[in-house]
């Protein structure tokens, strides 16, 4: 249901300094569902790379095959099917070519559970002219999470999703694909990501981005990639949105010299606090009792917004079942308890035949006036510990709010198997999402593709961990004293609301 374009606030969500680093214009704008759709674009910009290829990074392993369907060996760099070889490739074929990997320097047992992909890159570039960085320079227990590429200064990705050997999947997520192999020739399971391509000012600013967090790490300074005469946008991409104004927003923890950002976390109370109809929250964690108190403040409205969370049915590791999927039941448990007016929906992704999908994705959609996606997730962590890269465009205009519509519908459509037409038909005359995804999620016995999330009571241990929030710190500070926790995360954020525009913040923190 598409909003009237008078009844929309003349306020910005994108304000530099507050809710986002900088507003620039991406010329072009495209979003990819699954990384079927992303490693296409990203292996297509990477070829067409004349001067750079900056890449930030998670993960990042160079065996990630970035076209399964095409597995070939060749000469030449357009058939190279892992990215590492392509990589590897590209800088020795161009000298002039500039090729940089900065990737979180994780501990052991983390880099354990990604098949060590991250310190395989340190032997596979070893005598190449790639530069491949691990970077340690962060408080204990925290991590650097962005995720983006930039090529030749002037198109960058940003994306939810890692460039790792189990992140490939098309929007079928059929069961037991067999293109979903480890190289260790096993299976992994179906997963949902979500990316963008942009071009333009707002790639030079991920650029610049990337140019700060290599100064920082390495201490070497670089100046802004020198950009050649022709942008290497995909030839077969045609964008979801032109001449579009981008803002850029982050989270990092204050460390050394490094002043705290808390910019995704700022958008996000800024966004839900402005939704008038609906409120999309697709996220692998929703956990945060700030974006969670502040969406039960929107639910006890009785003409507030309708909130949607799509995730996955459970976190893949026993150790984030333990601690974040007790402080996402917790969480969906408090949405239910204050929902007195019926407009709160949880719902799990699965496969045609009912297997868990991993919704590894971190999307946030307000009505049809704001899109934002990246890394951050909605955890504590996300908004105050962690390094966090997102973006978010505004719905503006009519074709900027057609924009935020139409991929709502692609979404939506892409689990259930259905026309982004067909769902957005359904959604206007049904008048809420919750009540589209479920006559459309009808077929006649199998299993249902987007499953409510069931109600569940957390046994008293499970209760504790969600409730001193272990294992989601949401400073350096706090990191090893869960006891203080809880305090913090409300004095925290009266500590960052300080100086920006408080009535697009939630009521209970603004006393």
């Amino acid at each position: 249901m598409a909003d009237d374009a008078s009844s929309l606030t003349s306020v910005t969500l994108l304000r530099p300094g507050a809710t986002c680093w900088r507003v620039e214009q991406a010329d072009r704008l495209a979003l990819f569902i699954d990384n079927d759709e992303a490693f296409d674009a990203l292996k297509a910009i990477l070829l067409s790379a004349r001067k750079s290829i900056w890449i930030l990074a998670w993960v990042f392993d160079p065996l990630t095959r970035l076209d399964p369907d095409r597995v070939r060996k060749s000469r030449d760099p357009a058939h190279v099917d892992r990215i590492g070889l392509l990589l590897r490739r590209q800088a020795a074929l161009n000298p002039a070519l500039d090729v940089r990997i900065l990737v979180w320097d994780m501990p052991f047992p983390i880099a354990a559970s990604q098949l060590f992909g991250p310190h395989r890159g340190q032997v596979f570039f070893t005598g190449s002219r790639v530069k491949y960085h691990l970077d340690n320079t962060l408080p204990a227990s925290a991590c650097h999470h962005q995720k983006v590429v930039v090529v030749d200064g002037s198109v960058a990705l940003v994306s939810g999703g890692d460039i790792g050997v189990d992140r490939w999947d098309t929007t079928q997520h059929l069961d037991n694909d067999p293109r979903r192999r480890l190289p260790t020739g096993h299976h992994y399971p179906a997963r949902h990501e979500v990316a963008a391509l942009v071009d333009g000012k707002a790639a030079e600013a991920l650029g610049d981005l990337f140019i700060a967090r290599w100064n920082r790490s390495t201490g070497e300074a670089l100046e802004r990639s020198e950009k050649p005469e022709e942008t290497p946008w995909p030839d077969y991409l045609v964008p979801d949105l032109r001449n579009a104004p981008v803002g850029v927003c982050r989270t990092q923890p204050a460390w050394k010299s490094d002043p705290e950002i808390n910019e995704s976390m700022l958008m996000h109370l800024a966004s839900i606090r402005s939704a008038k109809r609906l409120i999309y929250l697709e996220n692998q964690y929703l956990t945060s009792p700030i974006i969670v108190e502040a969406l039960a403040d929107r639910l006890a409205e009785p003409d507030g917004p309708e909130v949607v969370t799509v995730g996955p049915a459970q976190s893949p590791s026993y150790f984030d079942q333990m601690t974040m999927d007790s402080a996402r039941t917790s969480a969906i448990n408090r949405l239910r308890e204050v929902d007195a007016h019926g407009r709160f929906s949880a719902f799990s992704a699965r496969t045609p035949k009912g297997g868990a999908i991993i919704v590894h994705s971190k999307v946030t959609i307000i009505d049809d006036r704001l899109l934002r996606l990246g890394s951050a997730n909605l955890n504590n962590r996300s908004i105050g510990l962690d390094t966090e890269c997102d973006i978010a465009f505004e719905g503006t205009d009519e074709t900027s709010r057609a924009a935020i519509r139409a991929f709502l519908g692609r979404l939506i459509g892409h689990f259930l198997d259905h026309e982004t037409e067909h769902v957005l038909e359904t959604y206007d005359r049904l008048g809420g999402l919750a009540a589209t995804i479920n006559e459309l999620d009808r077929k006649g016995g199998a299993p249902r593709r987007l499953a409510p999330v069931p109600i569940k009571a957390l046994t008293g241990v499970q209760q504790f961990i969600a409730d001193w929030s272990l294992g989601d710190a949401i400073s350096p500070i706090d990191a090893w004293r869960p006891w203080g926790r809880r305090k913090r995360l409300k004095r925290e954020l009266h500590r960052l609301m300080d100086g920006h525009q408080s009535p697009l913040l939630p009521g209970h923190l603004q006393d």
